[in-house]
C-alpha cells in the first residue's frame, strides 16, 4: 500500500498552520469541484483526494498521528520495506472497526459513494463510508463553506463606446447577462459581475464573472489616461497668420484658436475636452491638439510669383 502525502495534494508545506490548510483546500476545491469540471474523472479524483487530505490535515489529532506515521513509514522505505526496520504497521492499521470515532465527510458520500476515500485512508482511521453504519458525528462542523468558481470572459469596444459608455447582451455559462459599461473604461479593465459565477460548496456563495473590456483604437484620436491626442491640419495662410479653427470630437465640434506664426509640430491643449473620468460624472481629461501645417502644392504661376514677392519682401526686412 502507498503512503499518500497530502501536504503535497494540498501543495503546502509541512509546517502549515490550520489557516495555510484551510486556504489551499478551498482554492483547489474550486478549481477541482465536480460542477466545475463536468464528466472530467481527473478533475474528480483530484477532488476526492483534495477532501481526503482536508478530513486529516484539518483535525489535530489525525495530523499528529498521520505526521508519526509519515516519519515511521520513512524508516521502513529506507529499510527497502522491511519490518524488521522498525515500521511497525499494526499499530497503525484500524480497518472499518464499528468504535473508530472518524466523522464521515457527508459531502463525500453523496457525490461519490463508499468510494470517497482511500485504502491507505481507511487503514489508518477506520471506518470511512457508509459500510461504517455512521456519518457524521456531533460536534463536527460540515466542511467549510467554499466560494464557487469564477469565471472570465472578454468584450470588444469602440474608443468611441468607451467614451459614451455603451451595453452588450453576453451569453456566459448559459446565462444571458446585460453587461453595461461606464464612460471612461480602460483598454484591459475589468468588470466584476458578483454572484454569476460558479455555484458555491457547502452553502458557500456563488462566485463572479470578470469581463476584460479591450477597447479598438481609433484612427484618429490617441489616449493616454484621461487625455486625448489628435493631429489637426491647418493651411500654412492660418498658420502665418494665425486664426480660428473648428475641430470633430466625441462630445460634439469644437472652436479653438491658432496663433499667428504657429510652428508645425505645435501643441494646443484644450481643457477639459479630453477622455471622461471613469467613474467620475462631470469630469474629464484634456484635448491636445498636435499642428501639422500643409504646404501648398501644384500652385498657379500667379500664386509662385506672390511667393517669391513675399520672399523678396522678407529679405529685404532682414537688410
Amino acid at each position: 500500500m502507498d503512503f499518500k502525502d497530502y501536504y503535497k495534494v494540498l501543495g503546502i508545506e509541512k509546517t502549515a498552520t490550520a489557516d495555510d490548510i484551510k486556504k489551499a483546500y478551498r482554492k483547489l476545491a474550486r478549481k477541482y469541484h465536480p460542477d466545475v469540471n463536468p464528466n472530467n474523472k481527473e478533475a474528480e479524483q483530484k477532488f476526492k483526494e483534495i477532501n481526503e487530505a482536508n478530513e486529516v490535515l484539518n483535525d489535530p489529532e489525525k495530523r499528529k498521528k498521520y505526521d508519526t506515521l509519515g516519519a515511521d513509514w520513512r524508516n521502513y522505505e529506507q529499510h527497502g520495506g522491511n519490518s524488521s526496520g522498525g515500521f511497525d504497521w499494526g499499530k497503525y492499521s484500524q480497518g472499518n472497526r464499528g468504535n473508530t470515532r472518524y466523522e464521515y465527510s457527508e459531502d463525500m458520500g453523496d457525490m461519490f459513494g463508499s468510494g470517497g476515500f482511500s485504502d491507505f485512508f481507511e487503514n489508518i482511521f477506520g471506518g470511512a463510508g457508509p459500510s461504517s453504519g455512521r456519518r457524521r458525528q456531533q460536534g463536527r462542523q460540515p466542511n467549510y463553506a467554499t466560494k464557487g468558481q469564477d469565471f472570465e470572459s472578454e468584450m470588444d469596444i469602440s474608443l468611441y463606446e468607451a467614451y459614451h459608455g455603451t451595453e452588450r447582451i453576453l451569453t456566459l455559462d448559459k446565462q444571458k447577462l446585460r453587461i453595461k459599461v461606464k464612460p471612461g473604461i480602460a483598454d484591459g479593465q475589468n468588470l466584476r459581475l458578483a454572484g454569476k459565477g460558479g455555484a458555491g460548496m457547502n452553502g458557500g456563495p456563488a462566485g463572479d464573472i470578470f469581463i476584460r473590456v479591450h477597447v479598438a483604437p481609433d484612427a484618429e484620436n490617441r489616449r493616454q489616461g484621461d487625455d486625448l491626442y489628435r493631429d489637426i491640419h491647418i493651411p500654412v495662410y492660418t498658420a502665418v497668420l494665425g486664426g480660428e479653427n473648428q475641430v470633430a470630437t466625441y462630445a460634439g465640434d469644437i472652436k479653438f484658436k491658432i496663433p499667428a506664426g504657429a510652428q508645425n509640430g505645435t501643441t494646443l491643449r484644450v481643457k477639459g475636452k479630453g477622455f471622461p473620468v471613469y467613474g467620475k460624472a462631470d469630469q474629464f481629461g484634456d484635448l491636445y491638439l498636435k499642428i501639422i501645417v500643409d504646404i501648398p502644392k501644384n500652385l498657379s504661376v500667379k500664386e509662385k510669383e506672390l511667393w517669391k514677392e513675399l520672399e523678396e519682401i522678407k529679405k529685404s526686412a532682414k537688410e
